[in-house]
């Protein structure tokens, strides 16, 4: 899909009642943002919507819940022929390994990674919990901010989702997730596309 038909494909407000949903950048580059242990990186980059895989295009969203509800941040990136699994499989793989590590360029720390059970979206999806430990410095109690990550392959085309809950929120100590009406909603809408090329 080049950028044109994924920003066709991505939802709009009057695809999902109920939220809002406005554009944010999404650059086709390879991510470049680190972890330390490095294999853990895949992880970091999803963090943003993206992996270590160039794109031929990529469009994002924000998705606001009106009624004050979870929402989330989405990007829909178009692959070359085996790169969209390959962006899954390594994504997996850290989700699977990586328990504690840190986002070397945000100065983040990470912890309680959890691989949950496959959600069952697209050709293949996979979805992680994890916990982000914001400090100011070394010497400081962090503060707990739990994070969802959802990745979802539909052909050629990954969808990733992610969303954190604000510590101070309404839902502050809960693990934080991606509703099931955001995922679904774009994914219909990436079929639809797909039958109609």
């Amino acid at each position: 899909m080049s950028k044109t038909d994924l920003e066709r494909a991505a939802i709009t407000d009057k695809d999902l009642d109920g939220y809002e949903i406005n554009r944010i950048l999404a650059a086709p580059s390879a991510s470049r943002r680190t972890a330390d242990p490095a294999n853990c990186g895949p992880v970091v980059q999803a963090l943003g919507g993206s992996s270590g895989f160039t794109a031929t295009a990529r469009v994002g969203r924000v998705i606001f819940s009106k009624k004050h509800g979870p929402g989330a941040s989405m990007i829909l990136s178009s692959h070359g022929a085996g790169d969209a699994a390959r962006v899954i499989a390594a994504f997996r793989t850290a989700a699977k390994r990586c328990k504690t590590f840190k986002d070397i360029r945000a100065d983040f720390r990470y912890s309680d990674t959890e691989l949950q059970p496959d959600p069952g979206y697209g050709d293949e999806s996979v979805s992680l919990r994890l916990t982000q430990l914001a400090a100011g410095s070394e010497d400081e109690e962090p503060i707990r901010v739990p994070y969802t990550i959802v990745a979802v392959r539909q052909g050629a085309t990954v969808a990733m989702f992610y969303e954190f809950n604000l510590p101070r929120g309404p839902r502050g100590k809960d693990p934080a997730v991606v509703p099931e009406a955001i995922i679904r909603t774009q994914l219909t809408k990436l079929s639809k596309l797909g039958l109609s090329k």
